[in-house]
């Protein structure tokens, strides 16, 4: 950390004016727009996160428009997008401001970082662009930017890594231009600083930087250890009937897609037999007595879905059935509702 601030910011800005992807979200201090890209583009990727921020912004131009939704409509163009808790705490925040502040977003980054789903990283990327505040964002791309070019080996999931790259990131920010610093922070790290094949040759630092220096690029920035991933089995119960009719619920269980929709589902042990699915509890409780469903496995081998600490295996069954269901809906219908993209892909596959 011998670097003196301006021998890192002149140049990484230099670089990032040069390189800057042209993104709609970089011609605006509006801080509705900004918070709105901040969040969509948490552990999601640019390429990802560019059409929906479009389709957000053309369904709700001001934070007013987002606070009169109703929460299914903003879950449904969200769906697709993951971490479905972002979109309840957006629709949350949009009310606050909209409602309690009168549409004005806190100008601070204290203020800010009060907001629901508005943490460090944020709160510090919405005041240093929209307020010009010099507060220091810390994200992966500059954990990763940061332990290699200085050779932290400080375990960035610790909290004295925290501390310590916060420290750093905070002691390096330009203060007269910090929302364009921050900015380039995290295009260095997205670009060329990145998790696999960094562009070392073209990098702006690539004299100074301690991890090139020292061969340990492979091993920056360090975690104290991995989340155990926990596999878990789903058995999704798909009710059909004689006109294509079928069953959504809404996922009231907090945990992975709370408020979204989905087919009844039996979650088990290990994979299910149909003997065990017509068995449990949740299949006798949508096919009351009256009813004599047909149970076909739809797909012989499990659909595996990853998510960031659970790998999902999905069995799909169709129940067949004549008589009328409470609670079921048309196909037409079907398409209305927010569901999980594991569930959205099956659906459009499917031929109800």
């Amino acid at each position: 950390m011998n670097l003196p601030n301006a021998s890192f910011s002149k140049p990484l800005i230099a670089w990032y004016l040069q390189n800057k992807r042209s993104l709609p979200w970089r011609q605006t201090k509006d801080p509705y727009k900004i918070w709105l890209s901040e969040i969509m583009l948490q552990q999601t990727r640019v390429e990802q996160g560019l059409p929906y921020y479009e389709k957000f912004l053309l369904h709700f131009p001001k934070v007013e428009d987002l606070a009169n939704a109703s929460e299914q409509e903003v879950l449904k163009l969200w769906q697709g997008l993951g971490y479905y808790s972002r979109a309840r705490n957006l629709h949350a925040t949009a009310k606050y401001v909209a409602f309690e502040c009168s549409g004005v977003f806190p100008n601070n980054y204290k203020d800010l970082k009060k907001l629901k789903g508005v943490g460090d990283y944020t709160a510090s990327a919405i005041a240093s662009i929209c307020f010009d505040e010099a507060a220091a964002v810390v994200d992966g791309n500059v954990y990763r930017a940061l332990s290699r070019s200085f050779g932290i080996d400080t375990p960035i999931d610790s909290s004295a890594g925290q501390k310590e790259f916060k420290a750093l990131a905070q002691e390096l920010i330009d203060p007269s231009q910090p929302g364009t610093f921050n900015q380039a922070m995290m295009e260095f790290g997205a670009r060329l600083c990145k998790p696999r094949n960094p562009d070392c040759p073209d990098c702006f630092f690539k004299d100074r930087c301690i991890a090139l220096a020292t061969d340990k690029i492979g091993s920056l920035p360090v975690k104290k250890g991995k989340t155990k991933v926990r596999k878990r089995y789903f058995n999704y119960i798909v009710p059909q009937g004689p006109e294509g009719q079928t069953l959504l619920i809404q996922k009231e269980t907090k945990g992975i897609w709370h408020k979204l929709f989905e087919f009844p589902n039996l979650e088990t042990a290990a994979p299910a037999t149909a003997e065990e699915v017509t068995g449990s509890t949740v299949f006798k409780e949508i096919f009351k007595a009256g009813h004599s469903p047909e149970l076909l496995r739809y797909n012989d081998e499990p659909v595996r879905h990853k998510l960031s600490h659970q790998h999902l295996e999905i069995t799909f069954w169709i129940a067949s059935y004549q008589t009328a269901l409470e609670g079921a809906i048309s196909q037409d219908q079907l398409q209305d509702f927010p569901v999980p993209v594991v569930l959205e892909r099956f659906i459009n596959s499917y031929n109800f």
